[in-house]
């Protein structure tokens, strides 16, 4: 896996092999951080469930000033803290927990943006896009990949709104936004 903009363009980042990850395609980021601008310098974000921790290490590469990088496994935080290490990437924190806790305990309206990719068998997607929607800024964003796409009634629920939308195979990739 590489990244695919920013001041780390075309490095590598390793994929832990005994941990069963799906990272999001190289297609769906680069239509992501079309749909969000090349440049995020000064942006806040978070990237609650990380795995391989490319969303978070490309929002680096394009400026962002702090990224926290979350995941409850251990081989992943191994991953991610080697790929830190080479590219000096001092913007990054590395955290190993819950998801959905960190977005918890994340300030209210502090974030410029959320990455929410969770594991497959996920069964919080309202508590987690609640969460993300109580720390982002009027002006933030949340990004969701989900198996399926979610409708403007139960997004609209938790305050938010689709601003784009992708299907790419079996993924489907939203970006909210606050509805307010």
């Amino acid at each position: 896996m590489r990244i695919i903009g920013g001041e780390w363009k075309r490095s590598k980042l390793p994929l832990p092999r005994s941990v069963d990850l799906r990272p999001t395609p190289d297609r769906v980021r680069e239509t992501l951080f079309n749909w969000l601008g090349q440049d995020l310098s000064g942006w806040h974000c978070v990237d609650a469930f990380a795995g391989t921790g490319a969303l978070g290490f490309e929002a680096a590469s394009r400026g962002a000033a702090k990224v926290l990088l979350c995941d409850a496994n251990s081989v992943c935080i191994e991953a991610m803290a080697k790929s830190q290490t080479k590219l000096g990437a001092n913007q990054l924190r590395l955290l190993r927990g819950d998801g959905l806790a960190t977005l918890r305990q994340q300030a209210p309206q502090s974030l410029d943006l959320v990455f929410l990719d969770p594991p497959y068998d996920f069964a919080h997607y309202p508590l987690a896009l609640a969460a993300a929607a109580a720390c982002i800024k009027p002006t933030g964003q949340i990004y969701l990949e989900a198996a399926k796409a979610w409708s403007a009634d139960e997004l609209g629920a938790l305050g938010l709104r689709v601003a784009r939308h992708l299907k790419a195979g079996a993924v489907h990739a939203h970006l909210l936004q606050p509805t307010a």
